[in-house]
């Protein structure tokens, strides 16, 4: 039972009870209570730590011993699962303290998103952007936490083949952070060993390596190829593109897909699909037959505005509860359960979903 002094914050002594009533449990190297009882020096000496206590705090020494082996043998302090977290931006009478970038990282289940392919671009482009501006602002588990998130990342586009240009992008965008974090280590907070960071370092050029080396079989189809479908099917595919860098690449598979990704009207609604008709009065681009050449429209308006981000699946924020939650669609169409313990009458509308951009904004005080 704890002793509760001035300082209502100090843990207090430790305390057993006996038929004599409550005695102070104190460490060894002090008048004990007991005087019948004599030291073991041997057992003092000993390296089993457990032994340097009495009573009830020698529970308390194994314990604390399981969890520091534990945290040395696994990559992660934190094993956190949560579907949803409640977003505090200040303290109340019935909270006190804030969430961080680093809280939220460490407590949502952003090991099983990546494992969703609607999910994995998401995530990807969140940690591409933590990666730019937000890395050093993460403390030491958060940051642990976000390199053994990467690493998963980066397996499963070496086992699935699964969109290696955006994290060839993340981890472009992460080494050249590192690389200006060691050389200004005396002018930067960094948290951890500056020996940690190079290390870290090193293994994210391993990484580029492996990405840049992946090679993709060639799959043996027993059906319809893609170059054998009509002209009109092949078009509609190139449509449904919101990449231009996809539309190129796709274009240089073979001549006719060359022709059809040089089509104006394909460039005309892709920038339609990212851009404003106020940012194309502002950046007309004409040809010589003054006509609006599309295609250079789009890689002029890209220069100077955000593209739109398209996601198969987001983060979703309650603005009537304040918390962050993944919903399950799944459930949502079953059991009309939204992702989180909602009060609203009305949940769906007070649903918004988060970019990546907008989740970072929500954690900065």
């Amino acid at each position: 039972m704890p002793y509760l002094g001035k300082d209502w914050r100090s843990p207090g002594w430790s305390w057993k009870k006996t038929d004599d009533g409550w005695k102070r449990i104190i460490f060894y190297g002090h008048e004990l209570e007991d005087d019948n009882k004599e030291i073991d020096l041997k057992a003092l000496c000993s390296d089993n730590k457990e032994n340097v206590f009495v009573g009830e705090v020698c529970e308390l020494a194994t314990a604390k011993r399981k969890k520091d082996l534990y945290n040395n043998n696994t990559k992660s302090q934190f094993v956190f699962t949560d579907k949803w977290i409640y977003v505090q931006k200040g303290s109340t009478k019935e909270r006190h303290g804030y969430c961080t970038l680093g809280e939220a990282l460490n407590r949502l289940d952003f090991s099983s998103a990546i494992q969703d392919l609607s999910r994995f671009n998401y995530v990807a482009k969140l940690f591409q952007l933590i990666a730019r501006s937000q890395l050093r602002n993460l403390s030491g588990a958060a940051q642990k936490n976000y390199f053994n998130i990467l690493e998963k990342i980066v397996r499963k586009v070496l086992d699935d083949h699964y969109n290696p240009r955006l994290v060839k992008d993340l981890l472009q965008d992460l080494s050249s952070t590192l690389h200006s974090l060691a050389i200004h280590v005396g002018r930067c907070v960094l948290v951890g060993n500056v020996n940690i960071w190079l290390c870290r370092l090193k293994t994210i050029h391993e990484w580029k390596q492996q990405l840049n080396n992946l090679h993709i079989p060639k799959q043996i189809c027993n059906g319809v190829s893609f170059k054998e479908l009509p002209l009109h099917t092949q078009n509609n595919i190139l449509c449904k593109l919101s990449d231009a860098c996809d539309i190129i690449n796709l274009g240089q598979a073979t001549p006719t897909l060359q022709s059809l990704s040089e089509s104006s009207i394909l460039w005309k609604k892709l920038c339609h699909f990212h851009f404003s008709d106020k940012q194309f009065c502002k950046n007309l681009v004409l040809s010589k037959s003054d006509h609006v050449d599309w295609k250079l429209m789009y890689f002029t308006l890209r220069k100077h505005y955000p593209m739109r981000e398209q996601y198969g699946d987001t983060l979703h924020f309650c603005k009537h509860c304040s918390i962050l939650f993944w919903q399950d669609r799944h459930l949502t169409l079953l059991l009309k359960d939204c992702g989180h313990p909602c009060t609203a009458i009305d949940p769906d509308s007070c649903l918004m979903p988060i970019s990546p951009q907008h989740f970072i904004e929500l954690f900065q005080f």
